[in-house]
C-alpha cells in the first residue's frame, strides 16, 4: 500500500510539474524605437531566466504561480515587475521598456496582464514620426470585421465607399496603404490605394498610421501611411474556430431580393467559367451584311439570362479558423508556423436605391430652383464573398529571423438591379433597365524577409522582398435598357435608350519591391545615435483590357416582342436569321482606347540619423532619393499610339526632419515638430491616352499623358501626454502645401467627359485631438472611453476652365471665391468608443460612434452643381462573453446601424434646398458569434 500511495504521489507531482505557463513578451529599448535584442529576463533570487532574441523577444516557460520578474541590460536601469501570474497552459505578456544611462532599479508592483493596446501606444510613444496606431484589442473591443471597419477609429482618418481610407482629409491618391512594410497592388482601375475591406480583421496584429514622414519611408505619400501587420507567428501552440451569423431585418427577410444565375463556384469568390467572354479577343465580329451566318453563331453565343430575378435573401454568414505552433529546436533556434483562413458571405437589398441623378442650374440666372436633369432610382441586390487564407513559418537563432508569408485574398460580387431613369430636359424619354454584374477580385502575395544582428547589437540588417499579383475581372457585365412609351409598351430604341450591352474587363497587375535597411547604433554628441541607410526598388506593371459588344437589330426588325422582358432579347427564335437578314445579333463595340500597357519602377536610397540634441532633445534627420519612371503603351482611335513610351522620368530629392523634445524625466510628456518633402504620382490609368468609357454612369475618361505628379510641402506638431497602462492624451496641428495637386475634372464642352488636370496650388491645414482614459476616476474601473475629432480646412485654387464655368453660372447676389474644398476632403470627423471590460467575468462591450462632416463627393461642371456626401451617423454595439473552464469559448452580439442612419449625397447650389444624388439604406443588423480556442 505505501508503494501504491509512493507511485501516486510522484505521479501527481510529475504531473504536475510538467503543467506550465508561458511568460512572454518584447523588451523595448526607451532610448529609441527599435527592441533590445540580448537583454536579461531573470526570476528574481533564482537562476531561471532567458535572454530576449535578437528583435527583443523572450519566452520564458514557468510553473504556475505569481513571481517576481527582473528585467536588465548592461547600461540600462534594471526593472523589477512583482506579481506576475503565470497560469498552466496560459500566455502571460508582460512587455517592458528599459532606459539607458542609469544603474538605478524600476521597481513596479502590478499584476500584468496582456494589453496590446498599452504595447501600440509604446510604439507610438518611441516612434521617430507623428504615428497612431490601433491594437488587434481595440479592434476586437469594436467588433469590426475588416480593416476598412477598424482603421475610421484612429484620429483623422475616414473611409469612403466603404473601402478607400481618407487620412486628413486627403484622398487615396495622397495616402498610402502597404502590408508589413512594403507595397501591394490595389484593386480599382481607378484609384491609386488598395481597398481596405478585403482584410479581416482576424488577420491583424496591428494597424499604424504614420503621418508625418521620415526618410526611411517611401515619399508618395502626404496624408498618411497606413501600415497593415498581420499577426506575428505564436509563441505557443494555438487553434482558434468561429463562425458568424448576421441579419438585417429590412434585407433579409424578403423574398423581392434581386439576384441572377449564378455559377458553382460564386459562393467561394470565383467565377467556374460560366460567365467567360464567349467570343474569342481576336475574333472578327462580321455584321450580318458581311456574314450573316458567322454572326449568328456568335450571337447564339451569349447567355440568353439578362433579367434580374427575385428571390429570397439569405442572411449574412462567416467562419473563420487560426491555427499555430512554436518549436524549439537545438542550438535555441524556434520554429514558427501560423495558418489562417477567414471567410465572409454577406448579401445586401436596397428597395429604394438612387444613384447617379442629375440637376442643373436655371439658364436664367436670376432662378435658383435646379431643374431636373435625370432621376435615377430602383432596386439593388448585392452579394458580396470574401475569402482569405495566409500561412507563414519563421525561424529565430540568437542573431538572425527569417520570415515567409503567403497571403491570398479572393473577393466575388455579384449585382442585380432594376432602374428607372426620367430623361426630362436634353433628351424627354423614361428608361427602365435591368443591370447585372459580376466583379471578381484577387491579391497573391508573398513576403519572404530577413533580420540580422550582430553580436554585440550594434548594427542590424533587415531586408524583404515581397512580389504580388492583382487581378481584376469585369466578367459579362450586362445591361439591357427599354424605352417606355405613353402607352406603356416597353421597347429598345437605340436612339433613345441604347442597344443591350455585354463588357468583359480584365486588369492584372504585377509588384515586385524590395528593400533592405542597415541600422548602426554609435555615439554622437556624447550620447547614443542610431544611423539608418538603406535601398528599394519597386516595380510594376499594369495590364488593362476591355470587350465591349452591344445587341443590335437587323432588317427592321421590331423590338417589342420582347414585352420589355430582358429574357427574351436573345430568345433563340429572335436571333438573326441568316435567309431573311432579321433578328438580333452581337455588334463589337470596343475602342482600341479602352486597352493599356503600363510599367513604373521607383528606385530609391535613403540615410537617416536619429540622435539626442540633449537628454531630452530628440531629432530625426534624414534625406531620400528617388528615381521614378513610368512607359505606356496604348493606342487611340485617331491613330496616335505609344509603345513603350516613358510619360514620366522624375528624379527627386525628399528631406525630412523631426524634433522630439520631453517635457519631462520619465518621457511621458512630449512636444513633437516634424517637417519633409512628399510627392503625390498619377496612377496607370490617368498617365496615359486612354479613352475609356463607363456604360452604368455614361460617362467617358480621359487620360492626359501630360500629367505631372504633385508636390507636397509638410509641417506637423503634436503634444502628447502618455499615463498608465493604455491612458493617453494628443493635441495635434498640421499644414501642408500643395504644388500642382491632380484632380479629376470636367472637360467644360463635354459635360460627359472628366480627365485629370494639375490645377493651382492648395493648402490643407487642420488639428486633431484624442483621449484615451480610464474612467476609475468615477468609480467605473472596468469602463474607458476612447474619442478623438479632427477639424479640417482645404483651399484648392479653381484651374481656367473651372473658374470660368462657375463664373458663367453665378446666380444674382451670388459671388465666386478664388477657392473651394479639395474633393474628398471632410471639414470634420469625430469619433468616440466607450468600452467595458470585465476580465474575471469575462465579459467584453463597447458602443461606438463614428461621423463625418459634410464632404465633397463630385465637382460640379459649369451648370451642374457639386455634389456633397452628407453626414452619416454610425452607431455600433458590440458585446462578448468568455466562458468555460478554460474560458475556451467566446459568444457575441453586434448591431449595426443602431441610429438606422442612410447614406445619401445631395447637389448643393446657391438659395435653394439640396437635391438628392444617391442614396443606399444600409438598414439595422443583429448578429451573432461563436469562438472556440483549443
Amino acid at each position: 500500500m505505501k508503494s501504491i500511495f509512493t507511485l501516486a504521489f510522484v505521479t501527481v507531482s510529475l504531473w504536475l510539474s510538467a503543467q506550465t505557463g508561458t511568460l512572454t513578451g518584447t523588451m523595448i529599448d526607451g532610448e529609441f524605437n527599435d527592441v533590445l535584442p540580448f537583454a536579461s529576463a531573470v526570476v528574481q533570487g533564482t537562476t531561471t531566466g532567458v535572454s530576449s532574441d535578437f528583435d527583443g523577444k523572450y519566452i520564458l516557460e514557468l510553473a504556475p504561480g505569481t513571481y517576481t520578474m527582473e528585467y536588465s541590460f548592461v547600461g540600462y536601469q534594471t526593472v523589477v515587475i512583482s506579481d506576475v501570474v503565470i497560469v498552466a497552459d496560459k500566455e502571460t505578456v508582460v512587455d517592458v521598456t528599459l532606459q539607458g544611462a542609469g544603474l538605478e532599479t524600476v521597481v513596479i508592483t502590478t499584476t500584468v496582464k496582456k494589453n496590446t493596446e498599452t504595447a501600440v501606444l509604446q510604439a507610438q510613444k518611441q516612434s521617430a514620426a507623428v504615428m497612431d496606431g490601433l491594437s488587434s484589442q481595440s479592434i476586437k473591443s469594436t467588433g469590426a470585421s475588416n480593416v476598412a471597419a477598424a482603421v475610421k477609429a484612429i484620429p483623422g482618418v475616414s473611409i469612403t465607399g466603404g473601402k478607400y481610407v481618407y487620412v486628413r482629409g486627403l484622398g487615396d491618391r495622397y495616402t498610402k496603404t502597404i502590408l508589413n512594410g512594403v507595397d501591394v497592388p490595389g484593386l480599382d482601375p481607378d484609384r491609386n490605394a488598395l481597398q481596405l475591406d478585403i482584410f479581416p480583421a482576424g488577420l491583424l496584429e496591428n494597424l499604424q498610421v504614420m503621418k508625418s514622414a521620415t526618410a526611411s519611408q517611401p515619399a508618395d505619400f502626404t496624408g498618411g501611411v497606413v501600415n497593415i501587420i498581420t499577426r506575428d507567428l505564436p509563441s505557443r501552440e494555438e487553434y482558434s474556430v468561429g463562425m458568424s451569423v448576421g441579419l438585417n431585418p429590412e434585407q433579409h427577410m424578403t423574398s423581392d431580393y434581386l439576384d441572377y444565375e449564378n455559377s458553382g463556384t460564386d459562393f467561394l469568390g470565383f467565377d467556374d467559367g460560366q460567365r467567360d467572354r464567349p467570343i474569342d479577343r481576336e475574333q472578327n465580329v462580321p455584321s450580318p451584311n458581311q456574314n450573316p451566318f458567322i454572326s449568328e453563331a456568335l450571337t447564339q453565343r451569349l447567355s440568353r439570362n439578362l433579367a434580374a430575378q427575385r428571390q429570397a435573401a439569405q442572411p449574412n454568414f462567416g467562419f473563420s479558423f487560426t491555427g499555430g505552433n512554436s518549436y524549439k529546436l537545438e542550438n535555441d533556434k524556434r520554429l514558427g508556423v501560423l495558418a489562417s483562413i477567414n471567410y465572409k458571405n454577406d448579401t445586401d437589398y436596397y428597395d429604394d436605391f438612387v444613384t447617379g441623378q442629375v440637376y442643373r442650374k436655371n439658364e436664367d440666372v436670376s432662378v435658383n430652383e435646379l431643374r431636373t436633369d435625370r432621376l435615377q432610382q430602383g432596386e439593388l441586390g448585392a452579394n458580396n464573398v470574401l475569402l482569405t487564407a495566409m500561412a507563414g513559418v519563421s525561424l529565430k537563432s540568437d542573431q538572425s529571423k527569417y520570415r515567409f508569408n503567403a497571403l491570398h485574398v479572393q473577393n466575388g460580387e455579384r449585382t442585380a438591379s432594376i432602374l428607372r431613369r426620367e430623361n426630362l430636359i436634353d433628351v424627354i424619354n423614361v428608361i427602365n433597365a435591368d443591370v447585372l454584374t459580376y466583379t471578381q477580385r484577387s491579391v497573391t502575395n508573398l513576403f519572404l524577409g530577413g533580420e540580422h544582428r550582430n553580436e554585440e547589437g550594434d548594427w542590424k540588417v533587415d531586408w524583404r522582398v515581397s512580389p504580388s499579383l492583382a487581378i481584376v475581372r469585369d466578367k459579362d457585365l450586362r445591361s439591357t435598357p427599354f424605352q417606355v412609351l405613353e402607352n406603356g409598351t416597353e421597347v429598345i430604341t437605340p436612339s433613345e435608350s441604347g442597344n443591350p450591352l455585354r463588357i468583359w474587363r480584365d486588369l492584372e497587375e504585377y509588384s515586385l519591391p524590395g528593400k533592405v535597411d542597415f541600422t548602426r547604433k554609435h555615439t554622437l554628441f556624447g550620447s547614443e545615435a542610431k544611423f539608418d541607410f538603406g535601398a528599394a526598388y519597386t516595380y510594376k506593371n499594369r495590364e488593362f483590357k476591355s470587350k465591349q459588344y452591344a445587341i443590335a437589330f437587323a432588317g427592321g426588325f421590331q423590338t417589342d416582342v420582347f414585352n420589355g422582358n430582358p429574357d427574351e432579347v436573345l430568345n433563340p427564335a429572335f436571333i438573326l436569321d441568316p435567309d431573311t437578314g432579321v433578328g438580333t445579333f452581337v455588334r463589337e463595340d470596343s475602342s482600341l482606347s479602352d486597352n493599356f500597357d503600363s510599367k513604373a519602377s521607383i528606385a530609391a536610397v535613403y540615410a537617416q540619423d536619429e540622435f539626442n540634441l540633449s537628454a531630452r532633445f530628440k531629432a530625426v534627420v534624414g534625406l531620400r532619393f528617388e528615381k521614378y519612371d513610368l512607359s505606356y503603351t496604348g493606342q487611340r482611335q485617331d491613330g496616335l499610339e505609344f509603345d513603350n513610351e516613358k510619360f514620366l522620368d522624375k528624379a527627386d530629392f525628399f528631406p525630412s526632419a523631426n524634433l522630439i523634445y520631453d517635457l519631462d524625466e520619465e518621457g511621458d510628456m512630449k512636444v513633437r515638430v516634424g517637417y519633409s518633402r512628399t510627392t503625390a504620382r498619377p496612377s496607370f490609368k490617368e498617365a496615359s491616352i486612354a479613352e475609356i468609357f463607363d456604360p452604368v454612369s455614361q460617362q467617358f475618361f480621359i487620360g492626359n499623358r501630360d500629367i505631372q505628379p504633385t508636390y507636397i510641402q509638410n509641417l506637423d506638431t503634436r503634444f502628447e501626454l502618455y499615463g498608465e497602462g493604455s491612458e493617453y492624451f494628443a493635441v495635434s496641428a498640421f499644414y501642408k502645401s500643395f504644388k500642382d495637386p491632380i484632380e479629376l475634372s470636367f472637360i467644360r464642352e463635354a459635360r460627359n467627359q472628366f480627365t485629370p488636370l494639375n490645377l493651382g496650388d492648395a493648402k490643407v491645414f487642420g488639428a486633431e485631438i484624442e483621449i484615451r482614459r480610464n474612467l476609475d476616476f468615477l468609480g467605473m474601473p472596468a469602463f474607458s472611453l476612447n474619442a478623438n475629432a479632427s477639424f479640417i480646412e482645404s483651399r484648392q485654387r479653381f484651374s481656367e476652365d473651372e473658374e470660368e464655368a462657375r463664373t458663367d453660372n453665378l446666380r444674382d447676389g451670388e459671388s465666386l471665391d478664388d477657392n473651394r474644398q479639395l474633393q474628398g476632403q471632410a471639414p470634420y470627423l469625430a469619433n468616440i468608443g466607450l468600452t467595458y471590460n470585465n476580465e474575471d467575468a469575462g465579459f467584453l462591450a463597447n458602443l461606438s460612434y463614428n461621423s463625418q462632416g459634410r464632404t465633397l463627393e463630385i465637382v460640379g461642371n459649369a451648370d451642374v452643381p457639386d455634389v456633397y456626401t452628407l453626414p452619416f451617423h454610425s452607431m455600433n454595439f458590440n458585446l462578448s462573453k468568455v466562458f468555460g473552464d478554460e474560458g475556451e469559448y467566446t459568444v457575441g452580439f453586434k448591431a449595426t446601424n443602431l441610429l438606422n442612419d442612410d447614406i445619401e449625397s445631395v447637389y448643393e447650389s446657391f438659395g435653394t434646398s439640396d437635391q438628392l444624388y444617391s442614396r443606399r439604406s444600409p438598414n439595422q443588423e443583429f448578429s451573432l458569434s461563436l469562438g472556440y480556442k483549443f
